[in-house]
This record gives C-alpha cells, sequence and structure tokens, in this order.
C-alpha cells in the first residue's frame, strides 16, 4: 500500500533516510564500549553501576537496553559467595543499646558511623582488616590492618575515622556488632574520650551492620576474588588501595549511583547555597 511505512521509507531519498541509533552498528559499538567499563572495574560491575558509568561519560543510554546487550553478549557482574562468621561476642561484657536498629540512612555527615573487621589468607596464615564508615556517605574514614584480632585493630581505624573528620566527633553514634573487640573497656575508653556513642546490633546477624559488611565483601569480589596472598607486604600494599578506590570512583546505588566523595561534595554544596540564600 501507498501509505504503508515500509514503501514509504523506500520511496525516500537516500540521503533523507534515518539510521536507527539502535541498530546493529550502534549496538556493537554500545558493547564495545560495556566491556570496557566492565574490563576497568575488574569484571565486577553488574548492569546498574554499567549504566551509571555510561551516563556519567555523558552518554545517554536507557538502562534495559544495556542490560539486553549485557544479557546477550554474557558480560555479568561479580558475586560473592556467602561469608563466614566473625563475630566472637564477649559474654562478660556489659550491655550495649541498639540505637542504629538497621536504621542505615543519615540525615547528615557525622551522625552515624560503623565499622567491622574481616580477614583475608595470607599464604598459611590471617591478616585482619577493620573499618569505619560514615552511614550518610558511605565513605571509609578509617581503616587499620594487623595480623591479630585483639581490641588495637580496631582502636586504629576508630582513631583514623576520628583524625579524617578533624577531631570534632562528639554525639556521633558508632554502630559495630558485639565482637569483644568492640564491647572492650579500651575501646569504650577511647568513643568516651572523643564522646562518641556507641551502638550494637544483635551477634551473628549481619543484617544488623549491613553497610560495613558490604564494603568487605566489596574488597573480595572486586580487588581480590580468587586470589591468594602470598605475602603481607603484597597484601598490605593492595588492600591499602581499596578504600582510595571505594571513596573516589566506586558508585553506589544507594548514593544515587555517585561515589562517596563525590556525594559529600554535593552535600557540602547544597549546605552552601541554602546558607547564602
Amino acid at each position: 500500500m501507498p501509505g504503508s511505512s515500509g514503501l514509504s521509507l523506500r520511496l525516500l531519498p537516500v540521503g533523507c533516510r534515518r539510521e536507527d541509533p539502535h541498530g546493529a552498528a550502534a549496538d556493537d559499538a554500545l558493547v564495545t564500549e560495556i566491556r570496557e567499563v566492565h574490563t576497568t572495574r575488574k569484571g565486577t560491575y553488574g548492569v546498574r553501576r554499567v549504566h551509571a558509568e555510561l551516563r556519567g561519560f555523558g552518554h545517554t543510554v536507557n538502562h534495559k537496553r544495556v542490560e539486553r546487550l549485557m544479557r546477550l553478549h554474557r558480560i555479568e557482574g561479580r558475586h560473592l559467595c556467602r561469608r563466614r562468621r566473625t563475630t566472637v561476642p564477649d559474654r562478660l561484657a556489659p550491655p550495649t543499646p541498639g540505637l542504629v536498629q538497621r536504621g542505615f540512612s543519615a540525615g547528615q555527615l557525622n551522625e552515624k558511623w560503623c565499622g567491622d573487621i574481616t580477614y583475608v589468607q595470607v599464604g598459611g596464615s590471617w591478616l585482619y582488616l577493620a573499618c569505619v564508615l560514615d552511614i550518610c556517605s558511605h565513605r571509609a574514614l578509617g581503616h587499620s590492618m594487623a595480623t591479630h584480632m585483639r581490641a588495637e585493630l580496631v582502636i586504629d581505624a576508630l582513631t583514623m575515622a576520628v583524625a579524617t573528620r578533624g577531631g570534632g566527633v562528639a554525639g556521633v553514634i558508632f554502630n559495630a556488632d558485639r565482637g569483644s573487640q568492640y564491647t572492650s573497656d579500651a575501646f569504650a575508653q577511647v568513643c568516651d574520650g572523643v564522646g562518641i556513642r556507641r551502638s550494637r546490633g544483635r551477634a551473628g546477624s549481619s543484617y544488623d551492620n549491613a553497610l560495613a559488611g558490604s564494603f568487605w565483601q566489596g574488597l573480595k569480589r572486586e580487588t581480590m576474588h580468587e586470589r591468594l596472598f602470598s605475602t603481607m607486604r603484597q597484601a598490605r600494599l593492595e588492600i591499602f588501595q581499596w578504600p582510595t578506590y571505594y571513596n573516589a570512583r566506586r558508585r553506589h546505588s544507594a548514593l544515587n549511583y555517585l561515589s562517596p566523595a563525590e556525594f559529600e561534595q554535593q552535600l557540602q554544596t547544597e549546605r552552601k547555597i541554602t546558607l547564602a540564600a
């Protein structure tokens, strides 16, 4: 029929025809960029973070198209198996209230922090890691590494976090599990000395400290998946890079796919605008 779209297209001059922006050539070009993002992020990014990265580069592309192409070309993000339980509670420690109650959101910086411990195998031994994160921005404020799990491990991470925030942290709520390091007298004294209010989740429940646990899962999934460090020096050097990358580059779905550094900068800009108004 003369009015059909197919016949009308054939009757148009060649110079007036539009190329399909979602045609095979365009899809091939987009797949190349998707692979580049996926490779740059060491094969860890799934659909949502790949889509956010492309938009960050200025591409206006629908996430469903990215999902379709990644599924078609079998490009997948990386997932971890469930981790082993590491929390060893001190039954004799005095009770500490659960001030967070799985409320892993905060309206401003330095309102709520959280921390957690994990470990990585190094040759035939273990390296233990502790972190402190700001729940509002997800920024890693402090971290530490040691070949032991004494209270000094978590104290060092907290001390670094306090220094990162310039020392003015009175009133901050710090949430952790009921591990003996966090319920120790030494850790309590450090918290009391800077005005930090301690909060505890339930023993053995990863959901009560999900954000800090996710920080360490990201390390294991994105930095050392199926790898075994042979020396402590190698392990320390590579793990040390994770908080820097996490803060400056890693996109977070809870932050509208901004990095923690970008999110804090956005908060500060909005605050300046509010004060100037």
